[in-house]
């Protein structure tokens, strides 16, 4: 007979087994309402049964072209991009055990900001060249934050500190870049770094699709010892858990993730760091929450997206400026709080 605590125990995972699965079957159903409205709403706005005829194939010309040429693409890259930096953010956080220790805090979308407005402004690539490009700056990056908080080991307090010192290095490099750089090339920069859904590249999107296809099953596949590995190395190893191939795993599939949205649509800020805490609060604590975090993701930054279209008529912002309004907020308000409550961040 098991034991009453090993009973509990079962208990609490089927219940937040349960859960997750009733959060992701929401966010789901809602990021598919809200991505069919949004195929309705523009300038020439598009009645939902001429939506469904684009899409199935059996509408004019013209609304073919407005919905499988204009906007579908947008949702699409707007759906990945937020799911791929969710997932990102709750696999960073959970390796780390920080809150804090998301692509947008420890240096990785920074390091996308270096290398894209280098090769924007200096060399002048755009589309896959310039995906190629910020993929690679963006996994050189990490790997370099990766070696500088290893002391036997990595600690999340070490690795969220190191990398706010390369995000810090990176912000310089983006200045110096931009202030040496013609007017037109800046302010093409400047919408890239804020990050945009404005002009997506067809052939970065289907690297996009692509890469997420490939990575998100890696990414529920590496996440499962993370469980374990909560529990502390000693006993994640007497589990049959190999600590640092195991953060290692984890680290490298989450950078990828945030690398491959970065590459599409610009570093949009606060995503993968609002995603996953969203997640972790409607699931139940203790829960990993992956699923959840990337459908929360792809769903906030859909709906960001809407609101940066529309909501100042005749003007179209750069989707992270909605974002960066939402999250700055919420890391003023953690910053106090850890504080507060006496985990220093």
């Amino acid at each position: 007979m098991p034991s009453p605590t090993i009973g509990a125990i079962r208990s609490d995972r089927r219940h937040s087994r349960s859960r997750a699965l009733r959060v992701s079957v929401v966010a789901a159903v809602l990021l598919l309402v809200v991505g069919a409205v949004s195929l309705t709403l523009g300038a020439a706005s598009v009645a939902p049964a001429d939506v469904l005829a684009a899409l199935v194939g059996r509408a004019d010309r013209l609304t073919s072209f407005v919905i499988l040429e204009l906007r579908l693409p947008r949702l699409v890259a707007g759906a990945l991009v937020g799911a791929c930096l969710g997932l990102s953010g709750a696999l960073i956080q959970s390796v780390a055990r920080n809150p804090l220790a998301s692509p947008d805090i420890i240096g990785i979308t920074a390091a996308a900001s270096a290398t894209g407005s280098i090769a924007l402004v200096w060399f002048g690539l755009t589309g896959l060249a310039l995906s190629g490009i910020v993929l690679a700056g963006t996994l050189v990056a990490a790997a370099l934050i990766y070696v500088l908080a290893w002391r036997n080991g990595v600690s999340g307090y070490r690795f969220v500190l190191i990398g706010i010192g390369i995000a810090a290095f990176c912000g310089g490099i983006v200045s110096y870049v931009l202030t040496r750089a013609d007017v037109s090339n800046v302010q093409q920069a400047l919408v890239w770094i804020t990050g945009s859904l404005n002009s997506v590249d067809p052939s970065a999107l289907a690297v996009l699709a692509v890469g997420t296809v490939v990575l998100v099953p890696c990414a529920l596949l590496v996440g499962r010892p993370l469980g374990a590995l909560s529990l502390g190395d000693d006993l994640a190893s007497g589990l049959g858990v190999r600590p640092e191939r195991t953060r290692l795993a984890v680290v490298g599939v989450a950078v990828a993730l945030a690398a491959i949205a970065v590459a599409v649509a610009g570093p949009v800020s606060f995503v993968a760091f609002l995603a996953a805490p969203i997640a972790r609060r409607l699931v139940g604590r203790g829960s990993l929450a992956l699923v959840p975090s990337a459908l929360l993701g792809a769903l906030i930054l859909v709906v960001s997206d809407i609101v940066a279209q529309f909501a100042i008529p005749g003007v179209v912002l750069p989707v992270g400026v909605v974002t960066g309004i939402v999250g700055a907020p919420y890391l003023l308000w953690l910053l106090a709080r850890t504080n507060r409550v006496g985990r220093g961040g």
